[in-house]
């Protein structure tokens, strides 16, 4: 499953903000033939198209030899138009789910020739994008499998994704606009140095680090035991910052505006 993904071009891209994308583009990947039933399985928060790949093989739960399988990226995760591929475009503009399931739809429609699919799926935020699906375009699937995600991003989730934001915006001594909202702007907008890219990032990876597994996972000490890191801090500059230094610090604040959607929109 090394194969490169593909880019598909929208051309000037209309938002639901009324704002646009000028030449965007949607990167995709498929898997088996285009005559079995097709599955719809979007990217997921930071995730690249490379990251959905876990779930398909002949043994796992999508067969390619039963099934044509299309992993469209969300915009902002650095394959899609993004930030840190539209250094042209500052600020990026916001995107949301609607934008995301529209052009995934045209994607599917037009460029693949795929009139129905038989399941839309997704984890964590391309759950989110499986409810968007089921409501803007409800006759287009046989059935959505959304796992470890919601159609409404809780109150809760908006304080996490806050505190996850100012971390990253600290590192250049930027501020939150508010929750839900980009980067606080002074005049215009600057992007970022190598310097305060690392110390974003890093402090992002910390943040998440409290988020990302369990009260037992730490208290039993499984980033020992069972990921084979000699002690916490090997953990958390190995796993997490490394994670979170793979990442593009503009793209992951581009997604966060996603959660501004409480609920999918027609």
């Amino acid at each position: 499953m090394s194969q490169p993904y593909q880019t598909y071009p929208l051309g000037d891209f209309a938002l639901k903000t009324g704002d646009h994308i000028p030449q965007a583009h949607l990167a995709f990947k498929t898997f088996g033939d285009p005559k079995n039933p097709a599955i719809l399985y979007p990217t997921w928060y930071s995730g690249l198209i490379a990251d959905n790949e876990w779930l398909i093989g002949e043994t796992k739960t999508l067969d390619p030899t039963r099934y044509f399988i299309i992993i469209p990226a969300l915009f902002g995760n650095g394959q899609s138009s993004s930030p840190s591929n539209r250094p042209d475009l500052k600020p990026f503009p916001n995107v949301l789910f609607y934008d995301n399931v529209r052009a995934q739809h045209e994607l599917v429609t037009k460029h693949l020739g795929v009139e129905h699919v038989r399941a839309v799926l997704g984890w964590s935020m391309g759950a989110g994008q499986t409810y968007q699906w089921a409501t803007q375009y409800p006759d287009f699937m046989d059935l959505i499998v959304p796992f470890c995600g919601s159609a409404r991003t809780s109150l809760h989730n908006r304080v996490f994704l806050e505190g996850v934001k100012s971390a990253v915006l600290a590192g250049k001594q930027g501020v939150s606009a508010g929750v839900c909202q980009g980067e606080s702007l002074k005049g215009q907008y600057r992007g970022w140095s190598e310097e305060e890219r690392s110390v974003g990032l890093k402090a992002l990876g910390r943040v998440y680090a409290g988020w990302g597994f369990s009260q037992a996972f730490y208290r039993e000490r499984l980033y020992e035991t069972v990921l084979g890191f000699k002690d916490l801090e090997d953990f958390m500059v190995n796993f997490w910052e490394a994670w979170a230094l793979s990442k593009s610090k503009q793209a992951i604040a581009l997604i966060k505006n996603l959660t501004k959607e409480t609920s999918p929109q027609q």
